[in-house]
């Protein structure tokens, strides 16, 4: 069989080999095994073991390590967020607002509070795919009480204006949540000089260990969520249960080789992504779906003459992806494609590629070459448009 090219650094990365090495410790009857709530010496250990993750990751956000809570991945704690935001301030406004090109563990939580009987406006990108500033502002009511923008798009690497968005929320008395599971790490993040309400965040982007997460909470008057889960009280009673302690010290590990190698990452894969744009520009009828100034780690291009599945078909063996993984399975036309002004057919052709630390110049031509050879089988079949 032949082995699998990997460019699909968006979905999940590979754990870090210092990671991998370093949990085995953790794991073993004499690391970090017991309950960091139990107030024995093992208990003990394993907390200063959370207590030194939480520090790791605090750093990277610009926050202190007590305005972090640890959940199962940003899925969690965009929930959280959403949902547990949205309840609490129920009272004072049930108007919320997002965009249709956000990941789906957020516009699936606004479709919940929809069912709820909450009021949401869901703004429509601009072509860049960025959020008008204008548009936001004109879309704050009296009644409007949570705005969840994500920070990198995790299908096009679009990178939305963090800071003056929570400055127009901030101006209004409104939460900010945003989704930053693509950008943490990897953009430089300053929760409190943006300033931010609530964060998500995730290890197994950042090449930690599927399973644990985060939410920054700011704990500003007004920022006080609604626990989605009950029972045991830990973690202030928002995310009750038992801490997975080598799961957060994996975290904190990854968190602390993230800080140190994100500018290196990033020249990195923006080299690659020149390298890439440049070894497929001349394909006739291509269309760029990721802006020169997004995130360099995710390139989307889509041919609207070819059918998407047979596309990831003739790609393989490169795992590639043809939007959000969460979607892929559906075979569905991308909604956050289809958002940006792309027809059905544009969206059903687009393919992500996504690069990260681990990825060569090699794996960059092979995938440029065979993308060339793919779209160029498929025009032969069934010839499109393209010109």
């Amino acid at each position: 069989m032949t082995a699998p090219v990997y460019l699909d650094y968006a979905a999940t990365t590979p754990v870090d080999a210092r990671i991998v090495d370093a949990l085995p410790g953790w794991l073993a009857a004499d690391g970090a095994f017991a309950n960091p709530s139990s107030t024995h010496i093992a208990g003990r250990q394993a907390a200063a073991l959370v207590a030194t993750a939480a520090e790791q990751v605090a750093s990277v956000l610009g926050c202190e390590p007590g305005q972090l809570v640890w959940t199962s991945g940003a899925t969690e704690s965009d929930n959280l967020a959403i949902l547990g935001a949205a309840r609490y301030r129920a009272v004072r406004g049930r108007h919320v607002v997002t965009m249709p090109t956000e990941h789906k563990a957020v516009t699936d939580a606004f479709r919940q509070l929809e069912r709820e009987g909450f009021d949401v406006t869901w703004l429509a990108p601009s072509p860049d795919g960025r959020l008008s500033l204008e548009a936001l502002r004109q879309a704050l009511r009296d009644d409007t009480q949570l705005v969840s923008i994500m920070h990198v798009n995790n299908e096009t690497g679009v990178v939305q204006d963090i800071p003056g968005i929570a400055s127009c929320c901030r101006d209004r008395g409104v939460l900010l949540h945003v989704d930053a599971a693509q950008s943490f790490g990897k953009l430089p993040i300053d929760v409190a000089a943006w300033p931010v309400d609530l964060l998500s965040i995730t290890a197994h982007k950042i090449y930690g260990p599927k399973g644990i997460g985060a939410l920054y909470v700011s704990g500003r008057p007004g920022s006080h969520i609604a626990p989605l889960f009950h029972g045991g009280g830990q973690q202030g009673g928002l995310r009750p249960g038992t801490l997975p302690a080598p799961l957060i010290a994996a975290f904190g590990l990854a968190a602390a080789i993230a800080a140190d190698s994100m500018h290196r990452d990033h020249d990195h894969l923006s080299r690659l992504r020149k390298r890439f744009r440049d070894a497929i520009r001349d394909i006739p009828g291509l269309r760029h779906n990721s802006p020169d100034a997004g995130f360099p780690g995710i390139v989307n291009v889509s041919a609207g003459d070819v059918d998407g599945e047979s596309l990831m078909l003739a790609l393989e063996p490169l795992c590639v992806a043809s939007g959000s993984a969460c979607n892929s399975a559906r075979h569905e036309p991308s909604g956050v494609l289809r958002a940006l002004g792309l027809d059905d057919a544009e969206a059903q052709g687009a393919i992500r590629f996504s690069f990260g630390r681990q990825t060569t110049d090699r794996e960059i031509d092979f995938a440029a070459a065979r993308y060339r050879a793919a779209l160029a089988k498929l025009r032969e079949i069934a010839p499109g448009d393209a010109a």
